[in-house]
């Protein structure tokens, strides 16, 4: 086999669909120190693809043509000169940005992650699960008998956060938008499950969470995080993993300013974005990939079946419709 097939960006817009187009190109050999995988399952980021096409991710400028995707898990076919850690056939994982769509890949030795199967359930820990886990505990300083309320708990990056708050000893507010969904977290120990589209969140939280929210994990946006701000518990932190209701166009809200809700509570908002924590996240890996192997964590990966990479196209627009429960993957084996 000759041909290494893969997905870019050919035109800047709003539609992955209409932006993006599968080439080929000639399999890639190793350099000195690299290693060729050859990808089973690559991690579908909705959004993500979605503000690429438009153009509109901070840390990378789009110049098409454009390489995508950014996670996948893989074997190791070939390996350069003075590779020591890898051998043929080790799985792996990646994390590189632009190298997730396509069906091999070259990256540095240091970049290929040894994991015990290159499985979807790996993959929906690395990197969303690593995330997850820096995200409660470098930006929310999250402890133990806390309130903690998280948006899109069903996500690949929500549900993670919602095993590790409750398996931390917190009482789990969870949020999400249909009733499989809520279903999933009650099978997670959630302690309250909320379905936005049939209840309030505003409605519950002041009922029985008035200003008792110690920790708030938000990757919506919108009406959620506002309803979270007005919440915070004296000294609680609203950690923003994303803003999935709020990307195109961005909206302009009229209301008084944030820090009229945060300063007499002295509670506070924060950013979360992994690669300003890349240096915590090797051990971050290693934790979660012990706590799986002992079955203390189980990250969820949605059960619709995508094949092939001409695939990703639905999966993207499944994804960004809001119907996954766990992280979505597509088979590219």
């Amino acid at each position: 086999m000759s041909s290494n097939q893969k997905i870019i960006i050919h035109t800047v817009g709003a539609s992955f669909r209409e932006c993006t187009e599968i080439v080929d190109e000639t399999i890639p050999e190793p350099g000195p120190g690299q290693v060729l995988v050859r990808q089973h399952f690559a991690g579908v980021n909705g959004v993500y693809d979605q503000m690429m096409c438009l153009d509109r991710v901070d840390h990378t400028r789009v110049i098409p043509p454009a390489d995508t995707g950014v996670e996948s898990v893989g074997i190791v076919a070939s390996v350069g000169s003075r590779v020591q850690q890898h051998a043929v056939g080790d799985a792996v994982a990646v994390v590189n940005v632009g190298f997730g769509y396509r069906l091999w890949q070259v990256c540095d030795e240091v970049d290929a992650i040894p994991v015990p199967a290159a499985s979807p359930e790996v993959l929906a820990l690395i990197p969303s699960g690593v995330s997850a886990l820096l995200a409660l505990e470098k930006t929310a300083e999250m402890g133990s008998g806390q309130t903690v309320c998280i948006t899109a708990a069903a996500g690949g990056l929500g549900n993670v956060l919602t095993q590790l708050a409750i398996n931390a000893g917190n009482h789990v507010i969870a949020v999400c938008g249909g009733d499989h969904k809520v279903a999933a977290l009650q099978e997670l120990g959630a302690h309250r499950v909320v379905n936005y589209k049939k209840e309030s969140l505003k409605d519950v939280l002041e009922a029985d969470y008035k200003d008792k929210i110690d920790i708030a994990m938000d990757s919506v946006g919108g009406a959620l995080f506002d309803t979270l701000v007005d919440n915070l518990a004296p000294f609680g932190r609203l950690v923003v993993c994303g803003f999935t209701s709020d990307r195109v166009p961005t909206e302009t809200v009229a209301q008084e300013r944030i820090y009229t809700k945060l300063y007499w509570k002295a509670a506070s908002v924060r950013g979360y974005m992994n690669y300003r924590f890349a240096e915590f996240a090797p051990a971050a890996r290693d934790r979660l990939l012990q706590l799986y192997a002992a079955g203390e964590i189980r990250p969820l990966v949605d059960d619709k079946e995508f094949k092939g990479l001409d695939s990703v196209v639905d999966a993207v627009e499944y994804l960004l419709a809001g119907d996954n429960v766990g992280k979505l993957v597509v088979d590219l084996r």
